[in-house]
């Protein structure tokens, strides 16, 4: 107990203020993020859907197809 009665702050803070400071990574001064951050940031789950829905299954069928039409 004598060492926690000294603690100023709370024990998440320290937690909220990392996930403040990532969240805060690439963000312009104007509170906007860069585009190229956005994409990284929304990329794998996108993917992870798409292949969880069958996404990735049909757009190799799609190009099979297209492949075939054009002759290669």
């Amino acid at each position: 107990m004598a060492h926690t009665a000294g603690r100023t702050t709370p024990r998440g803070q320290g937690r909220l203020a990392a996930l403040a400071a990532l969240a805060a990574l690439g963000t312009r001064p104007g509170g906007r993020r860069h585009p190229l951050v956005a994409v990284a940031m929304v990329l794998p789950l996108a993917l992870l859907l798409g292949i969880v829905s069958g996404w990735g299954h049909m757009v190799l069928a799609q190009a099979s197809s297209v492949a075939g039409m054009l002759g290669s």
